[in-house]
């Protein structure tokens, strides 16, 4: 407690406030009353009542009696969780916020991309200690597994969600659920239905059934473990070997339970599992004593990532400690890469989560030559990147469908390739529509004017003017190769009229064919003006109202008066991660098939020229499955729309700061074939 009372003396003599009522406060105590005024004990659901000789009091009562620092005596993991819930009351009356070991707690953290200036173990380094070992421990939780969720508590508000959908409605939950853990911790270990068997009792819950509760517990954190990979090959391969490997947990789940969730991981070469609540002891107490019974004569080291209660209270008890980093101790190295401010609520934590246990999945970060983050495939790139504000707005879109009572949705080709896939995913429906189109295919079928020839020649080509009537009409003439000095399309517009009228004609085959309700069509396209709802909308009887993600020039359409509500506004997207990234997204929300140049007299569609290589395609794919892998674990766990988007902006612009090691990624091109413009992905990262 050295550290403490160096940082305490700053506030000698003033009154403090100190935070948690488990043991640690009553070890922390004493050193803050060498130094400081205690007036009282704080707690995230008791605000009354005294312990340790000290009354329990409100957050608001610490305000008006004027603390001046709230020391937190917590794990490090709940240190964070306690930061994230009191940081703007602190900030707000300027109380400093300490943990046990004298850190700052508010104090903000720089995001960096590399850790270059953290240390840590490597994989050989482990490998060789564990070579001087007659046998392994390791921690499970956040060790071996991870959740995908940034807090362990954010669990209990998922437990809550569940409860209430059953009918079982307990105010203050997640509170509650702490409170009984806690509580019982003071007497003994507990067993997940000792607590709520405690909650029920203590709050007077008849409906609350305890082994009921309990195995809703274990199944909502059955759902969001995933196996940490690279520890786990590591451990079977000394298993193997032929060494012991034992797993030590402080669980209160029972041994039954954590089989469970091994086998779901994948993790089946261990010799045998010790948690503490079938024990009736914890790692800092007798568990790891439990752990060298079983190993008379053997040197044991114990792998874990809590400094604590896996590092000094092994080497208490004789057994070796290693320290190995979970996902948050990685993520948190690294400044929360600037996330921090946006992690408001529970899906954003869920997020979050799901972020950090595909990111720092690999605890061994420190390898030799190896200091930036990186991200080896494309699939992770979807996941990490691109999957998080995608999946904000397909949320989004079901809901402006839902509100409006839309019967006709349509996904226009190709940017609504994948998005259709979520929706359909999302709404367990398979009503929507396909709709092939393209800027291309509409503006040929849709020109009535020479207004619209001077409207599409003020979208500038990337060539001849030959080349324009090709590309853009599918007219072949015979018109100068240098760009024109004058005159321009509008000389060719008998030529261009004339194909119009059949490609109108196609198109409307093609239209004959679409089964259309009565009422509005809901008219999804990615980032545009709005040319093609307006081209499209001339073939149609039936209004179009557009869902985009991201609306282009909408005060240069406004005339003509297209239904167009964006996801992202012109405003909000300049002022965010969007308009610098949105290319990126363009380049894999794709379809397999080439553009569209329009239909055949039958209907059917005519596609362009594929420019795209088999590389290409396998790439775009495994992006889209990450993203799609994503999705469906984030609706599985939290089904609710992501409370904002800056989570997802911030996610998304990460891109170009990490290190991408798939070349297939970076050799993918942005293509427009109405501008005839392509462009490598790298250059825009």
């Amino acid at each position: 407690m050295r550290n403490l009372s160096q940082a305490l003396q700053p506030y000698k003599g003033r009154k403090i406030a100190v935070y948690g009522l488990s043991v640690l406060t009553r070890e922390v105590l004493p050193w803050a009353e060498r130094e400081c005024r205690v007036a009282g004990l704080l707690d995230g659901c008791r605000t009354e009542g005294t312990l340790y000789g000290k009354p329990i009091i409100s957050l608001a009562e610490a305000v008006r009696e004027g603390v001046a620092l709230i020391l937190v005596a917590a794990r490090p993991e709940s240190c964070k969780v306690i930061t994230k819930r009191i940081e703007g009351v602190c900030r707000a009356h300027r109380i400093a916020l300490l943990n046990s070991q004298g850190a700052d707690l508010l104090e903000r953290k720089s995001e960096v991309y590399e850790f270059k200036s953290s240390a840590g173990s490597t994989k050989e380094e482990l490998l060789q200690a564990i070579g001087r070992h007659g046998a392994v421990s390791a921690d499970l939780f956040d060790t071996l597994v991870t959740r995908r969720t940034l807090f362990s508590t954010d669990v209990f508000e998922l437990v809550d969600q569940r409860l209430r959908q059953r009918g079982i409605v307990v105010e203050e939950f997640a509170a509650k659920r702490m409170d009984g853990e806690k509580e019982l911790c003071r007497r003994t270990v507990p067993t997940l239905v000792e607590i709520y068997a405690y909650i029920r009792d203590k709050y007077h819950l008849p409906d609350l059934r305890p082994e009921e509760a309990a195995e809703l517990e274990w199944s909502v954190d059955y759902a969001l473990l995933v196996p940490r990979k690279a520890l786990c090959d590591l451990l079977e391969r000394v298993y193997n070997g032929g060494k012991p490997v034992y797993i030590v947990t402080d669980s209160y789940y029972t041994k039954e339970q954590l089989i469970k969730f091994l086998d779901k991981c994948g993790i089946v070469c261990y010799t045998d599992i010790l948690s503490s609540c079938e024990h009736r002891t914890c790692k800092s107490v007798g568990l790891f004593r439990r752990l060298r019974e079983r190993l008379p004569g053997k040197r044991c080291i114990h792998i874990g990532d809590s400094l604590d209660t896996d590092v000094l209270a092994a080497e208490a008890n004789g057994v070796t400690g290693w320290r190995v980093y979970s996902g948050l101790d990685l993520f948190e190295q690294v400044g929360y890469l600037g996330t921090w401010d946006a992690l408001r609520g529970l899906s954003s934590r869920i997020q979050a989560g799901m972020f950090v246990s595909r990111l720092f999945n690999n605890p061994f970060q420190f390898e030799p030559g190896r200091t930036s983050i990186t991200v080896e495939s494309s699939e992770d790139i979807g996941y990490l990147f691109f999957a998080p504000v995608i999946t904000g707005f397909v949320f989004w879109f079901r809901r402006q469908i839902c509100e409006r009572d839309l019967k006709n949705v349509w996904f226009s080709a190709r940017d609504g390739y994948l998005i259709q896939k979520l929706y359909d995913r999302l709404t367990n429906s398979a009503g929507s529509t396909y709709f092939l189109t393209s800027r291309t295919a509409a503006i040929r079928a849709g020109i009535e004017s020479r207004e619209d020839i001077r409207y599409i020649e003020e979208m500038r080509f990337s060539g001849t003017l030959r080349e324009q009537l090709r590309e853009r009409f599918g007219i072949e003439a015979a018109a100068p190769d240098g760009l024109p000095e004058s005159g321009g399309l509008l000389e060719y517009e008998q030529l261009i009229q004339r194909a119009a009228k059949t490609n109108r004609k196609n198109y409307l085959a093609y239209l004959e064919g679409l089964e259309i309700l009565e009422g509005d069509i809901a008219f999804f396209d990615f980032v545009a003006r709005g040319t093609v709802q307006m081209y499209v909308g001339r073939l149609l009887k039936s209004h179009l109202k557009g869902f985009y993600f991201m609306q282009q020039d909408p005060e240069y359409m406004r005339k003509n008066r297209l239904d167009i509500v964006p996801f992202y506004s012109k405003e909000a997207a300049a002022g965010s991660a969007i308009a610098q990234s949105y290319y990126s997204l363009e380049a894999v929300l794709t379809s397999p098939l080439p553009s569209l140049n329009g239909f055949d007299s039958l209907g059917r569609p005519v596609y362009g020229e594929e420019t795209r290589t088999e590389e290409d395609l396998r790439c775009i794919q495994a992006i889209q499955d990450g993203i799609q892998d994503y999705f469906d674990v984030y609706r599985n766990i939290c089904p609710e729309e992501p409370e904002d988007r800056t989570l997802g902006e911030l996610f998304l612009s990460l891109v170009h700061h990490v290190s991408i090691a798939d070349r297939a990624f970076l050799a993918l091109k942005v293509e427009d074939p109405f501008f005839n413009r392509r462009t490598a992905l790298e250059d825009l990262l």
